[in-house]
C-alpha cells in the first residue's frame, strides 16, 4: 500500500480542519482501507464558541458521509469536555448516547456525530484515523489472530478484543490505554474490527496507518507463500436463471430488487471451489457489513428456489436464535455465491447493488487469503455477536423512519423509440419513479437522451433479431431481469390512397409499426415472465378506431398491433404477466412537429395553431408527458388487474366516442 500523500495538494489545506479533508480522502480513496461510509475520522481544536470563550472542539466524521468525498460540512463539531465525562459512565445506551452528543455540538444543523466519537474524543492526539482495512482483518479472523498481531506489531500498538462498536468500545478502548503511553502508540487494533491511528500531525497519523497495513499485506503474502493466486474459471452465461434467482430474491424481499452478477474470472473462480458453501458462510470481514450484507450470503446451487427457500428457512431460525424484541428484517440475502457463475448482489437501487458487490468482492478474496495464510482459515465473530450488529437498536430505529419506496422502485424497464417524444416521455417518467431504464432506438442520441435521466441507451434496430436479442441480454445482464416493456418504436408513412399506395410504403410500416414489436415480444416474454409485476405496454394510435383517408399503411399497422396485444394479454394471463395498449393523439410537442407543420394543419381545418392543438371534447392540449405518465401508471398497480384493454390519451374524439 503506497501513501497518497502530496505535499504541493496538502498545501492548500492547512489549517487543521482543512487537513483533516485532506487525509480522510486520501484514506476514502483506497477501497482496500474503507468502503461506502465505513471508516471515521477526527481532529482535536480550540476554537471560541459563539459567546466567545475558548473551548475545546473535536469535529468528527459524521452520519451519512464517505470519506471518500467529505467535505468540512461532514464533521461534525463536538464539544470535548461532555464527550470525556460521558465516558466516565458504567452504562450507557447508544440512542442516549446519540442524543448526548447531539446535545453536545455547537452547531444542530451538523450532521450526527459518529457512532465512536467518544472514542476519538477519548484517545489525546490531534488525529484519529480509523479504516477497516481488509489486511487488518484478516490478520485478526482467524484462530490465533491476537498472536499473530502481537508477533507483527509488538509493542507498537495497543490491541482491544472485539467489542461492540458504539460506548462499550469507548470504555473498552479507554481501559486498554488506562496503563499505556499513549504517545507512543503506533495504533490500536480492534480485532474482528479494524485499526485505529493517531498523532498530532495529520500526515504522522495518516502514513502510521498506510504503513501499519503495508506491514500486515507483506505478513499475509508470506504466509499464504509466492505460489498463491485467487482461483479463476469460466462460465456459459445463463441469463434465465439470473432472472429466475432475482424474481425469488425480490418475493422474499417484498419490493423489486436489481440483481448485479460479477461473472469475472476470479468470482467464477472462488463459485467454483467445492469448499465454497462452506467458506461463504462463515461470516463477514467486519461485523459492521453486516448492516449492508447480513452475516452470510446465500448459496445457490442447481435449483435457485429450493435454495433461496432454505437460505430464508435459516435466517429465521437465526433471527429466532438471537432476537430479543427486535423486529425481523427480510429473509433474503443481500449477496449470493451462484456455484460455478459467480457471485451476486441485491439492492432495491444500482447504488445499492454496487455497494454491496464491492463488500462481497472485498469479503472473498480476504476469506480466500486467510484460508492459504493461517492454519484452520477463516474464523470470524459467532453468530450472536453478528446479530447484535445487523439488529443495533440504532439501525432497528431507522426501520422506523424509512420512507415509503418509489412506485417502481428496483424494476427494470425497456423502453423502445426512447430517443424523443413519446417514447422519451415514457423512459422518464419510469426512472422518476424509480424503475431503471434502459432505451433502445435507431437514433445514436439514445445515449446521450438516456444519460439524462440515469437511464443506458442502446442503438439497436428493431427490425433486426440479432440487434433485439442483444439488447434485452444487455439489459438482463446489467440489472438481472426485467419487468416493464414499453413498446414504443414506429413511423408515420407518408400519406396516399389505397391506388395510389406504394408496396414499399406498406412493407415499412408494417416491418417497423407490427413486426418489430412482435420479435421484441418474442425476445422479452421468457424474462418478463420472471419478473416482478411484469406489465407490457404498446404504444398505438386513435388511428386504430378512428382512421383516416390516405393511412391505410399507418392505420392498418395500428390495428395489427392492437390486435397482437389481445392476443398477448390471452397467452400471458396465465403467468401473471398484463399486456394492454394505449392510444394518444394529437401529440405535437415532438420533432416531427415543427411550428411550420402545426401552422399548416392547422390552416386546412381553418383553425388558429393553438385551436388545431385542442381540437378534442376537453378542449385540452396532449403533451408527450401526459402519455409517458399514463404508461408508468399502467405499469403500475393501479391497473395491476387489467389486462387486454386499450387506453385512450387524446382528451376526447367524438369519432372514437
Amino acid at each position: 500500500m503506497k501513501s497518497l500523500w502530496n505535499n504541493q495538494e496538502a498545501a492548500q489545506f492547512s489549517k487543521p480542519l482543512a487537513r483533516r479533508v485532506y487525509t480522510s480522502r486520501l484514506l476514502g480513496k483506497n477501497p482496500d482501507l474503507v468502503l461506502h461510509g465505513g471508516g471515521n475520522t477526527s481532529v482535536k481544536v480550540r476554537q471560541p464558541d459563539f459567546f466567545g470563550s475558548p473551548i475545546d472542539v473535536l469535529y468528527v466524521k459524521g452520519s451519512g458521509w464517505d470519506l471518500a468525498t467529505i467535505e468540512e460540512a461532514g464533521f461534525a463539531p463536538v464539544r470535548i469536555e461532555p464527550l470525556l465525562r460521558l465516558a466516565q459512565f458504567d452504562q450507557l445506551s447508544d440512542s442516549e448516547m446519540v442524543r448526548q452528543m447531539r446535545a453536545a455540538m455547537l452547531d444542530p444543523g451538523a450532521p450526527t456525530p459518529s457512532i465512536e466519537t467518544i472514542l476519538h474524543a477519548s484517545i489525546p492526539q490531534i488525529y484519529v484515523d480509523h479504516t477497516h482495512a481488509d489486511a487488518i482483518v484478516a490478520m485478526t479472523n482467524h484462530q490465533g489472530g491476537e498472536q499473530a498481531v502481537r508477533d507483527l506489531y509488538g509493542d507498537r500498538v495497543a490491541i482491544v478484543p472485539y467489542v461492540m462498536p458504539g460506548f462499550d468500545l469507548a470504555k473498552a478502548v479507554k481501559t486498554a490505554l488506562n496503563n499505556l503511553d499513549v504517545t507512543r502508540l503506533e495504533g490500536i487494533v480492534l480485532m474482528n474490527h479494524g485499526l485505529f491511528t493517531m498523532h498530532d500531525d495529520a500526515r504522522e497519523s495518516y502514513e502510521a496507518m498506510i504503513r501499519l497495513v503495508t506491514e500486515a499485506e507483506d505478513f499475509l503474502a508470506r504466509a499464504a507463500g509466492s505460489s498463491f493466486s485467487l482461483p479463476v474459471a469460466t462460465t456459459k452465461e445463463d441469463l434465465h436463471g439470473l432472472a429466475a434467482i432475482r424474481k425469488s430474491v425480490s418475493e422474499l424481499r417484498g419490493t423489486p430488487v436489481l440483481a448485479s452478477l460479477d461473472a469475472s474470472s476470479e468470482a467464477v473462480g472462488f463459485a467454483s471451489r467445492h469448499d465454497t458453501p462452506d467458506l461463504a458462510t462463515r461470516g463477514p470481514l467486519t461485523p459492521d457489513h453486516t448492516i449492508r450484507t447480513k452475516r452470510v450470503p446465500a448459496v445457490i446451487g442447481a435449483d435457485s428456489q429450493v435454495d433461496l427457500e432454505k437460505f430464508a428457512e435459516d435466517y429465521r431460525a437465526y433471527f429466532l436464535a438471537n432476537q430479543k424484541g427486535e423486529t425481523m428484517l427480510s429473509p433474503d440475502p443481500r449477496w449470493a455465491v451462484w456455484q460455478n457463475h459467480g457471485v451476486i448482489s441485491f439492492g432495491t437501487s444500482e447504488a445499492e447493488a454496487m455497494i454491496v458487490q464491492d463488500i462481497a468482492t472485498h469479503t472473498w478474496q480476504t476469506i480466500q487469503t486467510v484460508e492459504a495464510a493461517f492454519p484452520g482459515g477463516w474464523r470470524p465473530l459467532p453468530a450472536d455477536q453478528l446479530f447484535a450488529v445487523e439488529y443495533w437498536e440504532l439501525e432497528q430505529a431507522k426501520l422506523k423512519q424509512s420512507k415509503t419506496p418509489l412506485l417502481h422502485q428496483g424494476k427494470v424497464a425497456i423502453v423502445t423509440g426512447a430517443a424523443a417524444g413519446i417514447g422519451f416521455a415514457c423512459a422518464e417518467a419510469l426512472a422518476d419513479q424509480g424503475a431503471r431504464v434502459v432505451g433502445i432506438d435507431l437514433n445514436p442520441e439514445i445515449v446521450e437522451e438516456m444519460a439524462r435521466i440515469g437511464g443506458v441507451g442502446i442503438v439497436a434496430n428493431l427490425t433486426d433479431d440479432t440487434a433485439v436479442t442483444e439488447a434485452v441480454a444487455e439489459t438482463v445482464r446489467r440489472y438481472g431481469g426485467l419487468d416493464i416493456l414499453v413498446s414504443n418504436a414506429g413511423i408515420f408513412t407518408a400519406g396516399a390512397f389505397l391506388e395510389d399506395l406504394e408496396e414499399s410504403n406498406w412493407d415499412k410500416s408494417m416491418a417497423v409499426n407490427v413486426t418489430s414489436h412482435q420479435k421484441l415480444l418474442k425476445h422479452t416474454i421468457p424474462f418478463l415472465k420472471r419478473g416482478i409485476d411484469s406489465a407490457i405496454i404498446l404504444v398505438g394510435s386513435r388511428n386504430v378506431h378512428a382512421p383516416g383517408a390516405g393511412a391505410a399503411s399507418y392505420s392498418c399497422a395500428k390495428a395489427a398491433l392492437t390486435q397482437l396485444c389481445r392476443v398477448a394479454a390471452l397467452e400471458l394471463a396465465p403467468h401473471g404477466v398484463r399486456c394492454n395498449i394505449i392510444h394518444p393523439d394529437a401529440v405535437f410537442d415532438t420533432k416531427l412537429w415543427t411550428q411550420e407543420n402545426l401552422q399548416r394543419s392547422a390552416e386546412r381545418y381553418h383553425m388558429t395553431v393553438e385551436e388545431y392543438k385542442t381540437r378534442n371534447l376537453l378542449k385540452t392540449e396532449i403533451k408527450s408527458r401526459d402519455v409517458g405518465r399514463m404508461v408508468a401508471a399502467m405499469a403500475g398497480p393501479v391497473f395491476g388487474k387489467t389486462t387486454g384493454a386499450q387506453i385512450p390519451v387524446d382528451g376526447g374524439n367524438d369519432r372514437v366516442i
